[in-house]
């Protein structure tokens, strides 16, 4: 199964964070398929930016999404009719 996660990098007190779409059974920091984008939590105000046709892609081929991803695509408006559209699903099936 797919994850769109985070991936660490940088140094101690400094982090960066690479958006991946990376096999669920991989590292964190291990093995990923494609890199979508990045997050630097340090810069002010905090950079997010991913390759939003790549992530819409993975989305629709069943991917799933770490929940901080999830939290950033859904503040940036990133994939939002995507999201809506699998909560109504979810509250339909209750």
């Amino acid at each position: 199964m797919i994850i769109l996660r985070l991936k660490r990098g940088g140094a101690k007190r400094n982090p960066y964070y690479r958006v991946v779409a990376a096999e669920k059974s991989m590292k964190r920091d291990g093995r990923h398929i494609e890199e979508l984008g990045y997050y630097h939590p340090c810069a002010n105000p905090p950079a997010f930016k991913v390759n939003e046709e790549r992530v819409q892609h993975f989305l629709n081929q069943g991917a799933a999404t770490s929940n901080t991803v999830e939290s950033f695509l859904k503040k940036n408006g990133i994939c939002k009719d995507f999201f809506e559209a699998r909560a109504h699903a979810k509250a339909n099936k209750s």
